[in-house]
Order: structure tokens, then C-alpha cells, then sequence
């Protein structure tokens, strides 16, 4: 049984239902990869998701990100300050602008 990752709650609403939930704890080697993985599932879900879904996926992607900032030992304030400063030279994704390759310059 290779399992997934889950928040940590969901042990405590399996009992509650009056089931057994068989679990463990993910090992200091293991976590960023799973974190990784429910990142990515995450997102897919954010992507497929009707507008009436939409935020409430997003959270959850969101809640993997602050994980993974926090098993690195990034602050939420410090992970913003870069995203801000990211955007700020670079730009963020407002503009709506699909890249479509470079053209030949002749140069």
C-alpha cells in the first residue's frame, strides 16, 4: 500500500464516520516528494474545476504551497515578498499573453 498524502484531520473525520483509518507519518525523506506529488494534484483539480469549485480547489492548492514553504523553512511573508518581487520584474499573468516562440532576426 503505497497511500497519499492527506490534511491532517481526515484520520480523525474517518473515525467519526466509524471507520479505521490505517495511516503513518511521512519521513523527513519522503515529505517534500509528497508534498510534490498533492501539489500536483492539487492543481490539476484547481484546473478542472467548474467556477463554482474554483476557489475552494485553489485554497487547497494553495494550503500545499504554504506546506512545502514551511518543510523549507520559507515564511508565507518571505514566499509573497518574492512573488511580488517577481511579478514586479517580470510581470504576472494579467495580461493574458501566450508566448508563441521567437521569430529569426537575421542578426
Amino acid at each position: 500500500m503505497n497511500g497519499k498524502l492527506v490534511r491532517d484531520r481526515i484520520p480523525e473525520i474517518i473515525r467519526a464516520r466509524g471507520d479505521r483509518a490505517l495511516t503513518r507519518v511521512a519521513d523527513d525523506q519522503e515529505i517534500l516528494g509528497r508534498l510534490g506529488d498533492k501539489l500536483v494534484e492539487e492543481a490539476q483539480e484547481a484546473r478542472d474545476a467548474d467556477r463554482e469549485h474554483q476557489a475552494e480547489e485553489l485554497a487547497d492548492t494553495l494550503e500545499v504551497v504554504y506546506a512545502i514553504a514551511d518543510e523549507i523553512g520559507l515564511a508565507r511573508e518571505d514566499l509573497e515578498k518574492i512573488r511580488a518581487d517577481k511579478a514586479a520584474g517580470r510581470g504576472a499573468f494579467r495580461a493574458r499573453i501566450i508566448w508563441l516562440g521567437n521569430e529569426e532576426t537575421g542578426e
